[in-house]
């Protein structure tokens, strides 16, 4: 049985964020979307992850933040075994996690603001405590303005940095970043990748699933190329 999240988060931390052991994954439509992967993260490590459309990037995601369940293999976070984690206990766990998602998954009757601010109020925080860091975030994704509009008078490429916004607002020891650029000019996704950078300085492991081969190479990050169902490669 694993640790609890709080328990797990009070033992000596594991020098691996994730860990990835002969995870296959796949749909009944989609047979072998992922093949035999093994990955591992070590703690405050800066990854992105390559490959084609349709290559099963999103599903590794997706196994990571427990949406889904591998078909075979082992799931590590922290240092502990998720892959059979109750329903109960996967919230606790991704109030470690900052994800991006691509289709935002934003809240429409809350303001930009409460938007971002929404994982420090599910941890209980007071506005006045993080109102100026609420405020800081906005203005670094050039969102400071928009401060109180509804998400659904955003552009696409607003609504993406109001999405990134959120998933880093906490500073979650994993952050899991699917096409976080996909919907913005080259001048803010070299400023959101400062961002991820700025995090992954402060300790948090980055993970970063993309198309954007450039934007890539210039992070300086090491890549993961995704192809045929495997991690077959990996360049600095």
């Amino acid at each position: 049985m694993p640790q609890s999240p709080r328990r797990a988060a009070e033992s000596a931390p594991s020098p691996e964020t994730v860990r990835l052991s002969a995870v296959s994954f796949s749909y009944a439509e989609s047979p072998d979307v992922l093949r035999d992967v093994n990955l591992i993260l070590p703690r405050g490590s800066f990854h992105f992850l390559t490959g084609a459309s349709g290559a099963g990037k999103s599903s590794l995601l997706r196994l990571l933040t427990l949406a889904d369940r591998p078909t075979g293999g082992r799931i590590s976070l922290f240092g502990q075994d998720v892959t059979e984690v109750s329903s109960k206990d996967r919230p606790d766990w991704r109030r470690r996690m900052g994800v991006v998602f691509q289709d935002f998954r934003l809240l429409d009757h809350l303001s930009v603001f409460d938007n971002a601010a929404l994982p420090l109020r599910v941890r209980g925080g007071k506005r006045s405590d993080y109102a100026a860091d609420v405020e800081e975030m906005l203005a670094w994704v050039g969102l400071a303005a928009r401060a109180n509009a509804l998400p659904t008078a955003l552009s696409g490429g607003e609504k993406q940095r109001l999405a990134i916004a959120r998933a880093v607002m906490a500073r979650p020891d994993l952050i899991l970043a699917d096409e976080p650029t996909g919907s913005v000019d080259p001048a803010m996704a070299d400023r959101l990748l400062k961002l991820f950078q700025a995090l992954n300085r402060l300790g948090a492991t980055v993970l970063i699933a993309s198309h954007d081969e450039a934007l890539a190479q210039r992070s300086g990050a090491r890549r993961l190329v995704l192809r045929d169902g495997r991690i077959s490669g990996a360049a600095t």
